[in-house]
């Protein structure tokens, strides 16, 4: 989520934007683990922060490497 946040503003402006737009009251320090892949946030915090940075939920919160491994050790088990 690094690259992302340039685009919001400090933790502080994600903090106070998810607050007033969404109701979600989170720590700066709360959110600063979630943005350092500390801290898994519930479906509903992901989804918000999803929609403040406009970008997909998957793109700010699921490796695609993962899944293209476990896609590569699928095909390799069933060959």
């Amino acid at each position: 989520m690094n690259a992302v946040k340039i685009m919001v503003g400090s933790k502080k402006d994600v903090v106070k934007q998810l607050s007033e737009r969404f109701n979600i009251n989170i720590s700066e320090s709360y959110y600063g683990m979630i943005e350092q892949g500390v801290r898994t946030p519930s479906l509903h915090i992901a989804l918000a922060i999803a929609q403040l940075f406009d970008a997909e939920p998957s793109e700010l919160f699921l490796d695609n490497n993962t899944t293209f491994c476990c896609e590569n050790g699928m095909k390799n088990k069933t060959a």
